[in-house]
């Protein structure tokens, strides 16, 4: 008997399982394979543009992952630096064999959670709740709920060109019988595609042929718990693909899978295999190919930008045409993965099946794709399956307190016909979810739901303290004009001034940081780093911040407007038909949401608002009649009798 069964131990699998342990929940986690633990099957990569954000937001709501890269990573790079601090974002190569070590670990001995190789193939559930997940070696587990995080690996078909073989990613087994159990219980299954590029031996290749690739010095940890110095110890190397490489591939395209009809799942858009890429991107005489290592101990890189699935002989002779990759010798080929998923519409914004009370999806069976995206949605899963079952209400982010809450919105609202994966162009209030802050906008969301501890909670509550302490010093302290105030200016090319600045005003100026202000006001220069980032952020981007918070609060309004669950669609004649029944199928939590489903335009919102407010008026002048109707029948105002009685 457990509480809480999570099916797959990938990234997803791993955040959900710790998350309903540390909230007191008895947890089994079941993984077809325990080698398969946390398996980076792609690139060894976490963070990345828009994914640094969801890593900084899992570890700011007390998940495992920013902890675990930091330990394990052997490259990291802030990302975007030349543009402005809502797109900075953090992106880690780790140590594959490492990584998995790290979290296998975190799993093991982490207390009401026990990790165990075995494979689910069907949920039970009575009436509509869960009840029990049976596996292919006939136990039955009791449980009061259920997340299914099972990756690419349900009827998983590993393709090579021709050559095509039921399997899970690297040669691991495939899941084949819980999608059938999934049917059954009325889920609607599509297949997906991914793919990965073929790894080759270091001992052949030619490092001088290509483009060094350094991390940055210092290194910015991804936890906001770590607080040691951390140090890269490999370089990435960057090389192109030429006009042969390119010929190669469209000799050969009639052989490859994608476009001669063998692989039937939709693939991801933004990832896509590089025979896609040389005939979407057919005016590029070239692109960009980054060799990256695979761990400290590993003979093997990664081609990151070369994913395939053509033939074995096309691999050869395609990569072979790159420089650094001229002698080079496979360990592994590239390959592409289908597998099923469901349609993240049947799910609610806690990612409990709008069907099945207790049963949970998280990650790529959702229709995502990324390490990042599936450890944020296993994070809340876990989240919400434990509140759940503690009877409180779950934890819904909205998309103006965290990249996760865009990306549950989306998925739940909108819903994705292709692998869905994160970007920065996805938030609307993008200045305001940045990476740096993740902690002030959500550590208390995971405090109170009993995942983030309370000395970690002081911890933010400390950096929010002296960050406002520092925007009051920014404001209030003001330097005469003299010698020392324009030298700085000057050597920071500014115009000079003859009269008196306050700190705030100096750095508006784009050249001048907080960092130049310490030559003025020592103390400075000992302030906390991450307060100091916080009141530079605010005061360089006040403006903007103002109209964001403005757009935020008009947003709101239509957020707070929630729509009960069982509200009659089908009888609201003024909408139309389209919006009746996506509305009736999705059942939106708030009137915000209900306008970000394809097919509801504005009249059906404007429809709507209209219907709940009349309802709220009958409901108002209901009670008002039942409390005159009560008042009458009170011994206080009932009438006397004429006899007195």
């Amino acid at each position: 008997m457990a509480d809480v069964v999570v099916i797959g131990a990938g990234h997803a699998g791993c955040e959900a399982a710790l998350a309903c342990a540390r909230m007191g929940m008895e947890t089994l986690l079941l993984t077809l394979n325990m080698d398969g633990v946390a398996l980076m099957a792609c690139n060894p990569v976490i963070g990345g543009s828009a994914k640094g954000h969801l890593v900084r937001e899992v570890d700011a709501l007390g998940g495992e992952m920013g902890l675990a890269i930091d330990d394990t990573f052997l490259q990291s790079r802030m990302l975007n630096t030349g543009k402005g601090p809502a797109v900075h974002s953090l992106r880690a190569q780790a140590d594959k064999q490492a990584y998995q070590n790290r979290m296998r670990r975190a799993l093991m001995t982490q207390p009401r959670l026990t990790l165990r190789q075995g494979e689910a193939v069907s949920v039970e559930t009575e009436g509509d709740r869960v009840t029990a997940v049976t596996t292919a070696t006939g136990a039955r587990i009791p449980c009061r709920a259920v997340i299914a995080a099972t990756g690419v690996y349900l009827r998983g078909s590993v393709i090579i060109g021709e050559y095509r073989r039921d399997s899970g990613p690297q040669g691991l087994g495939a899941a084949n019988e819980l999608s059938g159990s999934l049917e059954r219980l009325g889920f609607q299954l599509r297949r997906y595609k991914t793919g990965t590029p073929a790894r080759v031996d270091v001992k052949t290749i030619d490092f001088d042929e290509m483009q060094e690739q350094q991390g940055d010095d210092p290194v910015v940890p991804f936890s906001f718990l770590t607080d040691r110095a951390l140090a890269n110890t490999h370089s990435c190397y960057l090389t192109w693909t030429n006009a042969e490489t390119h010929r190669i591939i469209l000799d050969n395209l009639d052989r490859a899978p994608l476009y001669s009809g063998k692989i039937h799942g939709i693939g991801p858009r933004y990832c896509p295999s590089i025979e896609d890429k040389v005939v979407r991107f057919a005016d590029k005489d070239r692109h960009q190919i980054f060799l990256e290592p695979e761990g400290k101990e590993s003979r093997e890189w990664y081609v990151q930008g070369m994913s395939t699935s053509m033939p074995e002989d096309v691999q050869w002779a395609m990569y072979r045409t790159i420089p650094g990759l001229r002698r080079c010798e496979f360990t592994r080929l590239g390959y592409a993965i289908e597998y099923d998923c469901i349609d993240s519409l049947e799910l609610r914004p806690s990612l409990e099946s709008l069907r099945i009370r207790g049963l949970y999806f998280a990650g790529q069976l959702n229709g995502t794709s990324g390490y990042e995206e599936a450890a944020a949605q296993g994070l809340l899963a876990g989240m919400n399956a434990a509140l759940s079952l503690q009877g409180r209400p779950p934890v819904i982010l909205t998309r103006d307190q965290a990249y996760i809450g865009v990306m549950t919105d989306d998925l739940t609202t909108k819903g994705t016909d292709e692998p869905y994966r994160m970007m920065t162009s996805r938030a609307e209030h993008r200045l305001y979810l940045r990476q740096d802050n993740a902690d002030l906008r959500l550590t208390r969301i995971g405090f109170e739901a009993g995942l983030v501890s309370p000395e970690r909670m002081e911890r933010t509550e400390r950096k929010r303290r002296e960050t406002e302490a520092l925007i009051r010093e920014l404001r209030t302290t003001r330097f005469a004009p003299g010698e020392a105030l324009n030298r700085l200016l000057t050597e920071k090319g500014e115009r000079e001034t003859a009269g008196s600045l306050t700190a705030e005003e100096l750095l508006r100026r784009p050249s001048v940081s907080l960092k130049d202000l310490g030559t003025l006001r020592p103390e400075w220069k000992t302030a906390s780093p991450a307060a100091a980032e916080q009141a530079e952020i605010a005061v360089k981007y006040a403006g903007y911040l103002e109209k964001q918070n403005q757009m935020i609060a008009q947003a709101r309004r239509l957020e707070e407007t929630r729509l009960p669950e069982d509200l009659p669609y089908a009888e609201m004649e003024h909408l139309r038909l389209e919006a009746r029944q996506k509305l009736a199928r999705q059942k939106p939590v708030s009137l915000g949401a209900a306008g970000r489903i394809p097919g509801v335009n504005p009249a059906d919102i404007a429809v709507l608002t209209v219907w709940l407010e009349k309802r709220k008026r009958q409901e108002a002048a209901s009670a008002d009649t039942a409390s005159a109707a009560a008042a009458f029948q009170s011994p206080e105002t009932k009438p006397a009798a004429p006899d007195g009685g």
